[in-house]
């Protein structure tokens, strides 16, 4: 679809999930804020004969559709909702670098699968502005851009793909495995991969979404190299990531200033020495982050406060990069599968997990690197591994499998 345009307000939430979703989904929309912008407001109340209700989204075929639901949405946008058949060899659970990639080794194996990807095909990063550290691209490459090209491999060798559509659960059925939609559909497999990844923990604070890959930034690998000879960076958490990362962005700016919320930093003694004795750094500990305000499309200043005296203070860092933990994808498989104290998927040395025909893979799995090359990597080991066992059961012959 062109031309998109999403009528609404700052304040409303279901404008805040219809722009989610349009950007998850990579789709390029217009926004107009008809609290700022009377023409829109005009044109909202035309559609409505005088009604005002937001999110009024317009498509480039002069249709309309008034706060829609995602699955509404979905389909106007012509996403692929259903599945074909009933029944797999395989499942991927996850549409991201990992399940894009076990899906490709998978079909070229000649196991039937299918991908479920609850938002939008490519994951996390589908959403990077721009990867510096993948193979075979030296000067880079946008992480949408990188993400369409596994997609497009994936269609190229046939395999199925479902986006917008989540899974609710996974449950044996018999000999197999059946899985439950939110569309309310069920679909059997002989084995299933988890790929759900994980997603950065945010701040929920006002301006953080809207400048997401705009100064905002959850990868200092990724993303610390667009700021080399800043003045000032910043770091919001002080574990062992924050500073680890923190370190790392040194090699950049004159400074890197921390934020950290608890009284005390939370990283080890080791690592809290170094940069407390490392001339780059300035530490604030107690301190709470209120507001990330922008110029234009960019990064203007963090407004935060001291938690002991309620001081206010503005910085103004060319970015902040927010290492305040990882939540794993998992809240449809708690009582399922093992997980671990925090919430990753245990599993063995094949990357099977406690249930048999389960298996997981890439940053959603325990003790994973949370890197794109591990993750990719991570696909293949499991569709081989996945390979193994559908062997064992006699459900892909070694004539298939070669």
């Amino acid at each position: 679809m062109a031309d998109i345009k999403l009528y609404g307000a700052p304040w409303c939430p279901d404008c805040k999930r219809s722009k989610k979703f349009l950007a998850e989904q990579r789709i390029a929309y217009e926004w107009l804020d008809i609290d700022a912008d009377r023409k829109a407001l005009k044109l909202v109340e035309k559609l409505q004969n005088g009604g005002r209700t937001i999110p009024t989204i317009v498509f480039g075929d002069g249709t309309y559709l008034l706060e829609p639901s995602n699955d509404e949405l979905a389909r106007k946008l012509g996403l692929k909702l259903k599945a074909q058949r009933p029944f797999y060899d395989l499942i991927i659970v996850g549409g991201g670098p990992t399940g894009l990639t076990a899906s490709i080794y998978a079909a070229r194996e000649g196991i039937d699968c299918l991908v479920i990807e609850k938002s939008a095909l490519g994951g996390q990063a589908g959403v990077t502005e721009r990867i510096d550290n993948y193979p075979g691209f030296p000067e880079g490459i946008g992480g949408g851009e990188l993400a369409d090209r596994f997609i497009a491999q994936a269609r190229r060798y046939g395999v199925e793909l479902l986006s917008a559509v989540g899974v609710k659960g996974v449950a044996h059925d018999g000999d197999d495995l059946c899985l439950t939609t939110d569309q309310g559909d069920e679909y059997g497999a002989h084995a299933a991969l988890i790929a759900t990844g994980s997603t950065y923990r945010r701040l929920g604070v006002p301006g953080e979404d809207e400048l997401i890959g705009a100064g905002v930034h959850f990868c200092a690998t990724c993303d610390g190299p667009f700021y080399k000879g800043a003045e000032e960076l910043m770091v919001i958490g002080g574990g062992n990531s924050g500073l680890e990362e923190g370190l790392f962005l040194t090699q950049f700016a004159k400074k890197v200033r921390i934020l950290e919320y608890n009284p005390e930093l939370k990283a080890s003694k080791l690592l809290q020495d170094k940069v407390r004795n490392h001339p780059q750094f300035e530490v604030h500990t107690n301190t709470q982050v209120l507001e990330l305000r922008a110029k234009g499309n960019k990064l203007a200043a963090v407004i935060a406060k001291d938690r002991e005296s309620g001081e206010e203070m503005e910085f103004n860092p060319a970015a902040a990069f927010v290492f305040i933990g990882l939540e794993p994808n998992t809240g449809f498989l708690k009582g399922q599968v093992e997980l671990d104290r925090w919430g990753f998927v245990a599993t063995d040395d094949v990357l099977q997990t406690d249930v048999p025909g389960v298996f997981a893979a890439g940053d959603v799995r325990s003790g994973s690197t949370k890197q794109l090359g591990a993750a990719v990597g991570e696909g293949v080991a499991g569709l081989l591994h996945i390979r193994q066992y559908l062997q064992k059961h006699g459900h892909v012959s070694e004539r298939e499998a070669a």
